[in-house]
């Protein structure tokens, strides 16, 4: 196979620093939050109603209905009666979600360094595409569509005559390890961020990041198999997300991998023009 001068150029001539990752994520993560919550529930909940999540929730119920997919309140039900298993799920809601995208950020960067600007780069165009979702269609999740509180949709379904779609909040009724109600929580949390899941397309991120380390061996591939699934089960049964959510984040995903596949490239010219301007005889 002919090796054109940009292959030539690879990621470890990038100059990765760990210092320089942590502040990229940190002022990256920082901005995020910053417009996350502009366009959400700490907004939405000083106007008179959230009509506009409640009513994009509905356009997603009638959809699902449409294509046979509405079943999150019967799949939440079959387990509701099992308070120590959704603990478990509440708890692992907050913070796998963090923990293990950590972890397999971690893991690239000092086993797959080939592999890290490109995904990194997938990583961060995931979450900034996110952001327009966030921003452009707020969207109330299921364990608030008859919830009483200020970011609830109970008035608005009671003053239309909508049915009760009888979800649940599993972590305002089982509790876990905080609530989105405190005080702190509601100030920083966007609870209408929920088209995409971010959960979703991050979980299957770190399986297609971390597929590499697995060789051969059988087991961790089918622990990276189940990580995605088992995520899409915790959001659905915790009614934080529809299943068009999950959906929303693997096409998220994909075009963020598109966007920083592109960009990975684009780089990779500037670095091999740079060289060549600053060493020609090479």
């Amino acid at each position: 196979m002919q090796v054109t001068p940009v292959d030539q150029v690879t990621d470890r001539e990038h100059n990765h620093r760990w210092w320089k990752e942590v502040l990229f994520i940190a002022v990256f993560y920082g901005v995020y939050s910053v417009v996350r919550n502009q366009f959400g529930s700490v907004r939405l909940g000083h106007l008179s109603e959230p009509v506009p999540a409640f009513d994009n929730a509905l356009r997603v119920i009638r959809f699902e209905r449409l294509i046979g997919l509405f079943h999150e309140e019967s799949i939440q039900e079959w387990f509701l009666s099992a308070h120590g298993f959704i603990r478990f799920w509440n708890v692992y809601y907050g913070t796998a979600h963090f923990v293990v995208t950590i972890g397999a950020f971690v893991a690239m960067f000092r086993l797959m360094p080939d592999r890290f600007a490109r995904w990194r780069n997938t990583l961060a165009f995931t979450t900034a595409l996110a952001l327009i979702g966030f921003s452009f269609f707020p969207l109330m999740p299921p364990r608030l569509l008859n919830n009483t509180s200020r970011y609830g949709g109970n008035r608005i379904a009671v003053e239309r005559h909508i049915e009760n779609f009888g979800f649940v909040d599993t972590l305002e009724k089982v509790g876990g390890l905080w609530s989105f109600d405190s005080g702190a929580m509601a100030k920083v949390s966007n609870q209408y961020a929920a088209m995409p899941s971010l959960h979703t397309a991050w979980a299957t991120w770190c399986t297609l990041v971390l597929w590499p380390l697995a060789g051969r061996r059988r087991w961790p591939k089918v622990v990276l198999v189940i990580y995605p699934l088992a995520t899409l089960f915790c959001i659905i049964v915790t009614a934080n997300h529809y299943w068009l959510d999950g959906v929303g984040g693997l096409v998220t995903l994909g075009a963020g991998y598109l966007a920083g596949r592109k960009f990975d490239l684009w780089n990779q010219r500037r670095l091999y023009n740079k060289r060549v301007a600053t060493n020609p005889t090479r």
